[in-house]
């Protein structure tokens, strides 16, 4: 039952017109008191819509519906990937932050290629002299590369049950977004600790971009500073994993998650 919001609307008149029994006339009047000076009605029906919205989001019983008992794809932790991506993610981010109070994106101290710069430097501080130092470095990696493995096979799921299709196209497009974002953070990761390896993937990186058509040439200045490796090229991908990725990526996962509990998880097609 709802009640007028209007505060001309008489209620007293109302509850007479209706025949109710003592308890109920009681339970009524008390509710109506209180709704007039603490709009409990709002908060009982956001409580309602909360209450049934939650208890869509679990899986149903469709394995007897759709007789997929032997189906492995359909189990139900294949149904929690989106949600160890997230766990993955905040893991990373708080293990990232505290990363980056000893990170140095300096290139500093390298005369010739394969010199110890000063990025280098500040990953053998944190691995070799930081209490815990090893333990923090190697949570962070650990994480972002569950998360990259949780966020593929969560595609797949979606892709092969059927839920990327109509009305969820929109969460779909957006999940593509998300794991390119996800790939893209974990190369920026990768250049980081200006090692021989994060060298040389930055390299092929510089390549990849002239070989994209039209804007190849502004892609490569644009994310590397140039068509050769140096400061420019450390400082924008430490720019682009510390400060650019973790707020865009943040809202678009707060967006997805939030399409997920409007529209409830897609029985499998």
């Amino acid at each position: 039952m709802s009640l007028e919001k209007k505060d001309d609307y008489d209620h007293d008149a109302w509850l007479k017109e209706k025949d109710l029994t003592p308890i109920e006339t009681v339970f009524l009047t008390a509710l109506v008191w209180l709704d007039k000076r603490l709009r409990i009605v709002d908060y009982l029906e956001l409580l309602e819509t909360l209450y049934y919205r939650a208890n869509l989001q679990m899986p149903k019983s469709h394995t007897e519906q759709y007789d997929l008992d032997n189906k492995f794809w359909y189990w139900y932790p294949l149904y929690s990937l989106g949600f160890l991506s997230v766990i993955a993610y905040l893991v990373a981010s708080i293990s990232g932050a505290l990363l980056g109070f000893y990170y140095s994106p300096s290139t500093a101290g390298a005369v010739a290629a394969g010199d110890a710069t000063a990025a280098y430097d500040s990953v053998v501080l944190i691995l070799q002299d930081l209490q815990f130092g090893y333990m923090l470095r190697s949570i962070h990696r650990w994480s972002a590369q569950f998360m990259v493995a949780a966020v593929f096979l969560h595609m797949l799921r979606v892709y092969f049950t059927g839920a990327y299709k109509e009305p969820r196209e929109v969460n779909w497009i957006l999940g593509v977004v998300l794991i390119s974002l996800t790939l893209l953070f974990g190369f920026s990761g990768y250049v980081l600790p200006w090692k021989q390896l994060s060298f040389w993937a930055a390299q092929i990186g510089v390549e990849m971009a002239l070989a994209t058509p039209l804007v190849g040439e502004w892609a490569a200045q644009l994310m590397f500073g140039g068509f050769t490796l140096g400061q420019a090229t450390l400082v924008r991908m430490y720019i682009l994993h510390v400060f650019v990725l973790p707020f865009v990526v943040t809202a678009l996962i707060a967006l997805h998650v939030g399409i997920v509990w409007v529209q409830g998880i897609a029985e499998p097609h």
